[in-house]
């Protein structure tokens, strides 16, 4: 999809500020540049789209050179998000989205279809479409910054630290949000950031770049349990190699795979029994067909047992959860970070599939940060 052929940037004057890079990735990766201020990865990015263009080497496009290409043209080919999103104030929302629609010639009515259409994956109603950007959180800016970006339905998005300037929590939602929107709309995703943390929890493969040159290239878990170098090793930081266990990577691997469930049709009485039996102090809810609607626990019960008589009546709708495939590592931060006692685990049309516990991780955070610690002093 994506291939840099002997790829090099030097500016008069002989400073050079990507050097001789080879690379090659597939459809529907989400590939991110990461290293050092002045390292070239922001450059690398802009030489996709021609914004700057390479001294050196050859960048194909499924197949095509994009030096062979109009620029304008190969740009209107290709989405792209900034870290200050750049949304027109003076232009509704709608007029915001489908700006390259416009471009592109759509008809007003189609225009409009798609920027409801992409509204909806993001949670905001067609409503928002008549507001404008001042109107907006700084968070939900961000989204219409990229939903711009996938408007008229590019295979590839550039993004440069598109998130960096949110607060931590409306920066980790949308992280979140993203990565999810990424893989149902399998584009591919070229994604410049200077913050380990994020390039770890969204990458399928990560690219270290030092003064220009490629360090290291890989899959996240590679890069953990095999850094290239020192660099590499210092860049992620000791306290993510140390926790990167071998054989345990993804929540499917230690989720319990039979929850305690209850349904929203079912009574109260029912569901204190179900408690007992099992020994929890919550439930979660599900529908007939097994979709996670929510959860119910004691306190809610407790204080809702003179007026509540059905589960449906005193029902949480608003339950974290991962899929099955989400990384451990970022599902032991949430857990942390939110104080949560157990996280549901879902598939992609929310069907509950397991449930991870606080209990269920002790052994994995024992042996990751303690296991060898203890055995050594044993011997």
């Amino acid at each position: 999809m994506l291939k840099f052929e002997h790829v090099s940037k030097k500016y008069k004057g002989g400073k050079t500020a990507v050097s001789n890079l080879n690379l090659e990735f597939k459809k529907g990766e989400f590939i991110v540049f990461i290293g050092p201020s002045g390292c070239g990865k922001t450059t690398t990015m802009k030489m996709i789209n021609r914004l700057i263009e390479p001294t050196e080497g050859k960048i194909f496009i499924n197949g095509e050179d994009i030096m062979e290409k109009d620029p304008v043209k190969l740009r209107r080919e290709i989405g792209y998000v900034i870290q200050q999103i750049g949304l027109f104030p003076h232009m509704t929302i709608q007029e915001n989205i489908s700006l390259v629609l416009k471009l592109l010639k759509w008809p007003e009515e189609k225009r409009k279809s798609r920027a409801e259409e992409l509204l909806s994956l993001v949670d905001m109603t067609p409503d928002y479409l008549e507001r404008y950007p001042h109107e907006l959180s700084g968070g939900q800016q961000q989204r219409i910054g990229v939903l711009r970006a996938l408007a008229a339905d590019q295979p590839l998005i550039l993004m440069d630290e598109p998130f960096g300037a949110l607060d931590p929590i409306t920066r980790d939602a949308l992280q979140d949000e993203f990565k999810n929107l990424q893989k149902k709309l399998d584009k591919t995703i070229v994604f410049v950031t200077h913050d380990m943390d994020e390039a770890l929890k969204l990458a399928d493969r990560i690219v270290i770049l030092r003064d220009g040159q490629l360090v290291q290239c890989g899959t996240p878990d590679e890069i953990l349990r095999e850094p290239a170098d020192e660099f590499v090793e210092e860049f992620i930081g000791k306290e993510r190699l140390v926790q990167a266990k071998p054989n345990i990577t993804t929540v499917e691997q230690i989720m319990n795979a039979h929850p305690v469930t209850i349904t929203s049709d079912e009574q109260l009485s029912n569901a204190i029994t179900v408690m007992k039996t099992n020994r929890v102090d919550s439930l979660l809810v599900i529908d007939q067909e097994g979709v996670l609607e929510g959860y119910i626990d004691v306190e809610a019960i407790d204080q809702n047992r003179k007026k509540a008589k059905d589960v449906a009546d005193i029902l949480i709708p608003d339950t974290f959860s991962v899929y099955k495939d989400a990384l451990v590592r970022d599902t032991i931060r949430q857990i942390l970070k939110k104080g949560l006692k157990y996280v549901p685990v879902v598939d992609e049309q929310r069907h509950l599939v397991g449930i991870v516990t606080r209990t269920s991780l002790v052994d994995i955070v024992y042996d990751s940060i303690w296991g060898d610690e203890e055995l050594e002093s044993a011997q």
